[in-house]
């Protein structure tokens, strides 16, 4: 049975690390109210891109004319799956999801692509793949310290590059969608070749005058809507992060709160059959002197 000594040593070390995990919360939480409101702000714009984008790219398929390269399909034989993870651990199965469900797509897909290319953004992602001797096509070190749309989009012009050169036929992002503070699903979200939805008006029996060109339209939007989805899924990371690690260290904090009670009766326990021993030792002491 352990110590009074030991039993409240055991206590102030789970009090400060009760101290540490609610602090972090805190942090966490302030964190979060400002990369969710970026992130709100972020969707109707990328949504309307994307809207317009569709209704363009399906009026110029339904004539037949010529369309921006990114928006056309070819024969995919080498893919490219890019990592959104964070720089720091302490945020419950943030980062592991997403390493999870990227070793489950290269499964899934081995027969599908002659080879699949991994690249990282977070130092987590980069460590995972170090750990398993994984091959890095490249690493965006310190992405999420300094985050700023025009890294998005140098990002976004970096890959476009590649797949307009036939280094990679397809790319994928991988990363974790803001639902809520306690809810974050992990996503495997193609970024090229583009894929445009439905238009609803595309087959009706008008069509919009362009001004410029629609040619000249495509050319500025579908740049635009790539670094957009880059952005999107950047700030969807960060927000989801804050979330986690806001969930993990409330959860950390309740159960310091459960193992500071426990250790708290088992010294009071102990304290008390340690009080009852040296009672029954002077009475017993007391009686042998009579």
């Amino acid at each position: 049975m352990p110590s009074l000594r030991d039993i409240r040593s055991r206590i102030g070390s789970v009090k400060s690390t009760r101290q540490i995990t609610k602090a972090m919360k805190m942090v966490a939480a302030a964190r979060l109210r400002r990369a969710q409101e970026a992130i709100t702000k972020a969707r109707p714009y990328a949504t309307k891109l994307e809207e317009a984008l569709s209704r363009i790219a399906a009026r110029a398929a339904a004539e037949e004319k010529p369309s921006h390269p990114l928006l056309i399909s070819r024969p995919a034989k080498v893919a490219e799956v890019v990592l959104l993870t964070s720089d720091r651990g302490l945020a419950g199965g943030f980062n592991s999801n997403v390493c999870r469900r990227v070793q489950r797509f290269t499964t899934e897909n081995g027969d599908r692509y002659e080879k699949i290319l991994l690249s990282t953004m977070g130092r987590k992602a980069r460590d995972f793949l170090r750990a398993r001797k994984l091959p890095i096509r490249k690493d965006y070190p310190g992405i999420f310290q300094g985050l700023s749309y025009a890294r998005a989009e140098e990002i976004a012009r970096e890959m476009g590059d590649r797949f307009l050169a036939g280094e990679v036929d397809a790319v994928f992002l991988c990363y974790n969608e803001f639902k809520s503070a306690i809810t974050q699903t992990v996503v495997v979200r193609q970024l090229l070749p583009i894929e445009t939805g439905p238009a609803t008006d595309a087959n009706v029996g008008f069509d919009f005058l362009y001004e410029p060109s629609r040619q000249e339209l495509l050319n500025e939007l579908v740049p635009k809507h790539l670094a957009i989805q880059v952005w999107r899924a950047l700030l969807d990371s960060v927000a989801s992060e804050h979330g986690a690690r806001m969930t993990a260290m409330e959860s950390a904090t309740k159960n310091a709160d459960e193992m500071i009670e426990r250790l708290t009766l088992q010294y009071n326990r102990a304290r008390q059959a340690y009080v009852t021993k040296e009672l029954m030792e002077i009475v017993s002491g007391a009686e042998a002197l009579k």
